[in-house]
């Protein structure tokens, strides 16, 4: 759908310290990476992704249509890079693809036809309880 090697040509990448516990050595490297690409600027976005993208992520794009993520689950800087590259290609595929249009489907005969026979049976099952009707 998307040509994602064009498309990875548009991000740009931030490496940030990590926030929460870990001891002196977070204080002093940047593992986290952040993600930054524009949607509204993007050259390899025709309209339609462009406004459907918008549509879907407005809660994650800021004010200039800028999408950023982030990632700093290890302490490797090169895996958070593609483990937010893969995030975000997966959300980016997800958000453009069209979903389908769901087919209402109807009960099959035989599934009505068994449920009615059982709940004769049922109906019979109860009614042989009943003590006889005085003549």
């Amino acid at each position: 759908m998307i040509d994602h090697e064009a498309i990875a040509t548009e991000l740009t990448y931030k490496a940030v310290r990590s926030s929460g516990s870990g001891g002196q050595h977070v204080n002093k490297v940047s593992t986290k990476v952040e993600l930054h690409f524009n949607i509204l600027e993007s050259q390899h976005l025709n309209d339609y992704q462009r406004t459907r993208l918008l549509d879907k992520l407005a809660n994650r794009i800021n004010k200039d249509g800028i999408l950023v993520m982030s990632c700093g689950e290890t302490r490797s800087q090169l895996k958070n890079k593609t483990i937010v590259t893969k995030r975000f290609f997966q959300i980016i595929e997800n958000s453009i693809k069209k979903q389908k249009k769901r087919k209402p489907t109807t009960v099959p005969r035989s599934v009505k036809k068994k449920r009615l026979t059982s709940k004769r049976k049922h109906s019979e099952k109860k009614a042989q309880r009943k003590p006889p009707k005085p003549d």
